[in-house]
């Protein structure tokens, strides 16, 4: 396992992270529905492989993810092995203070994923989304007194415009708050948009990049095809359905030609891409299977030409959305 520092700060991650968006979603969904026993073969996989680094949010199946965490993998190891990220913003109900990102609700947040975790902080917290009335100032603040408090040691944001983003970090800056080092956002193969502004963005302010979605729902791992779904988690996400363009399999179509080329696995080529960009900290993997963490690792190997690379990035074309 490689390891990198996470953006220009003193935390080191193993070069992938283990996503925690199935711990606990029995009877969510048809595909990868881990509850706490099935959970601990993927962590004790991950803890094997030498991965330190495992990412959820409050909002993970009703916490039911976080309370995985803390029942299994916090249990069996000791606590300073492992880096823990969490996320918190998005409402998980219709109810005044109960979502976004005013101080009220952030702290309250916060004692809640602690609870739920049983541990005294988090390594990383980031800003799910943040919200359309409360002012920056005032989400920055709460956050910088949470790291204060010793709950949180660093901190980041997650998918938003990039001049939300750059607000985030320039208030941090002047006021001499905890500033973010981390941005959790959808980079892929198939999905570069954040090429255009945010990934710019961290490379000035000394950002890592957290990506999710790295294999853009399992599309660069083959899961559809131009005749359609090929797996059970291809056939149950219905939020994927639409979602690919005739130029996005061109882009499949490559990976799979320099994977058979290379004896590797479509998905390995994938994340080497995306591992061999100068922001990249660690893509935020979710997996159905303890054997995939095994194949992911084996990426962190991998080096492309630039010739590959051109090849791979060539089919994209921009998305109007």
């Amino acid at each position: 396992m490689k390891y990198v520092q996470l953006g220009r700060s003193g935390l080191t991650v193993s070069a992938i992270c283990l996503g925690g968006n199935s711990w606990g979603a029995v009877g969510r969904r048809g595909w990868a529905p881990i509850d706490e026993a099935g959970a601990r073969p993927f962590f004790r996989a991950a803890l094997d492989a030498g991965i330190n680094f495992f990412d959820t949010a409050d909002v993970y199946n009703d916490g039911e993810s976080e309370r995985i965490i803390g029942a299994t993998l916090l249990r069996d190891v000791a606590r300073e092995e492992v880096v823990i990220a969490t996320k918190l913003g998005i409402a998980r109900t219709d109810r005044p203070n109960r979502g976004g990102t005013g101080r009220k609700h952030l702290m309250a947040s916060v004692d809640a994923s602690l609870r739920r975790l049983g541990t005294d902080h988090v390594d990383l917290l980031y800003i799910h989304r943040l919200d359309a009335v409360t002012p920056v100032e005032e989400t920055m603040e709460a956050l910088n007194d949470v790291v204060r408090a010793g709950k949180a040691l660093y901190v980041g944001g997650s998918t938003m415009p990039a001049w939300r983003f750059a607000q985030m970090c320039a208030i941090a800056r002047e006021r001499g708050w905890a500033r973010p080092v981390a941005m959790q956002n959808l980079y892929n193969l198939v999905q570069r948009e954040e090429e255009r502004e945010m990934i710019p963005l961290c490379l000035d302010q000394g950002v890592g990049l957290v990506p999710y979605s790295p294999l853009a729902r399992g599309f660069l791992g083959g899961n559809r095809t131009r005749e359609g779904a090929a797996t059970q988690r291809a056939r149950t996400d219905r939020q994927a359905d639409g979602l690919f363009r005739n130029e996005d399999f061109d882009v499949l179509d490559a990976v799979a030609d320099i994977a058979r080329a290379r004896g590797l696995k479509p998905m390995q080529v994938a994340l080497a891409w995306m591992l061999g960009k100068p922001v990249m900290t660690a893509p935020v993997l979710g997996v159905s299977d303890p054997s995939q963490i095994a194949d992911a690792v084996a990426a962190t190997e991998v080096t492309l030409t630039a010739e590959e690379v051109a090849r791979l990035e060539a089919p994209y074309r921009p998305r109007s959305d």
